[in-house]
């Protein structure tokens, strides 16, 4: 669950990190109250989920009420690479010697948590890691040890951080690991993590993703909950139970198990095409569970085929490819669907498919094949639609 700018602040504040006096308003004149309760100069910042704000006019300083009045008019409701702005941030405007950047996260191929800090903050910061990636210092964490001041100040020393801001900068670092690890969080990250004039540290933005498996252990983040940002597809999704993230490309996925969904949504991309989405079914795949998924699929207009990839393990193939017919004699779907199933009674289950074949229900033996087929079919109905 990804926080929206304030949000974060807040969180980084319960954890000791310092952040900015701001405000959240939703009006214009909410935004004019928050102004004048915090003095001037303040500036006002468009809270999307989304990068590029300040490109798209979505930050803007502010002098006086009539300015920010200004300001909040221009970007309430204004359209940021696909995201409407529901709400503005007014923040008390910072004077800036320097910007850096920090950030925590998980490191699954090293099975350990990795700390960053670059001096090169306020910047694309991948565009950093792709150009210059020794700008930015690295440090992988043993979850059991956990990170210490010395190893704090070593990856504050090897970013090549300012003298002035080391100490400042090595104890945020502490502070915001241990929100990442006790607030459970997949991700912190501080962009630009700043140095003001008179020598203080403090963070000017926050990006905070929380870890939904964590949700039990944290009611309060029913509030966040609240003003999570879905598209239709995914709130679609979400009312079914099921696990879905939605992407921009042609061929819909349907899998059972996270690892096997993501796995699919790379051999797609390798044989040339592009995921619509993530979707993992889980161990459930009867029709009704079927039904619910091809539904969802169904409601994103981008896609021009389906590609369904179960291995059966505890479930079975023919009960598969019972649910997968059954379906589809309850939703309408138009896009052709290509069928790979393997494990656990694949055989009776690829021949129950046989058995309705047409060419909207194809099956094929490998997930090679079946990713090759569902992208050919894509590209062959994009052309169509086109034409």
């Amino acid at each position: 669950m990804d926080l929206f700018e304030y949000q974060g602040k807040q969180y980084f504040a319960r954890f000791g990190i310092p952040v900015s006096p701001g405000g959240v308003a939703d009006t214009v004149d909410e935004a004019v109250a928050q102004a004048d309760r915090l003095g001037f100069p303040v500036v006002v910042k468009a809270q999307v989920q989304v990068g590029g704000r300040g490109k798209a006019g979505g930050i803007k300083l502010a002098q006086s009420a009539d300015e920010v009045r200004t300001h909040a008019s221009n970007i309430l409701g204004m359209d940021i690479r696909g995201h409407t702005v529901h709400r503005v941030w007014i923040e008390r405007a910072s004077d800036i010697a320097r910007e850096f950047y920090a950030s925590f996260t998980l490191d699954r191929g090293a099975r350990k948590h990795l700390g960053m800090v670059s001096a090169r903050g306020g910047v694309d910061i991948e565009q950093v890691a792709a150009e210059e990636p020794q700008a930015i210092a690295r440090l992988h964490i043993d979850p059991v040890d956990g990170l210490d001041e010395a190893g704090a100040r070593r990856l504050v020393e090897q970013a090549g951080l300012d003298e002035a801001a080391r100490a400042g900068a090595t104890d945020i670092l502490l502070k915001l690991y241990r929100c990442f690890v006790e607030g459970d969080a997949d991700l912190v990250e501080i962009n630009p993590l700043i140095l003001t004039p008179d020598g203080r540290v403090h963070a000017l933005d926050a990006k905070v993703s929380l870890d939904n498996n964590a949700e039990f252990r944290h009611p309060e983040w029913a509030e966040y909950k609240a003003t999570e940002e879905l598209d239709e597809r995914e709130q679609l999704a979400r009312s079914k139970g099921l696990q879905y993230i939605g992407l921009s490309g042609s061929v819909g996925i349907i899998a059972n198990g996270a690892g096997l969904a993501m796995s699919t949504l790379d051999v797609v991309n390798q044989v040339g095409g592009s995921p619509a989405n993530f979707l993992d079914i889980g161990g459930g795949a009867d029709a009704e569970v079927m039904a619910n998924a091809l539904e969802v699929i169904n409601t994103d207009h981008n896609v021009r085929s389906i590609l369904i990839n179960i291995f059966g393990g505890i479930t079975r193939g023919e009960e598969v490819a019972n649910g997968i017919v059954q379906a589809l004699g309850r939703v309408q779907i138009t896009s052709p669907i290509v069928v790979r199933i393997d494990g656990t009674n694949a055989e009776q289950g690829r021949a129950i498919l046989a058995e309705h074949a047409s060419e909207q229900l194809l099956s094929q033996p490998t997930m090679l094949d079946a990713a090759r087929k569902a992208v050919e079919l894509a590209k062959a109905a994009g052309v169509e639609a086109r034409a």
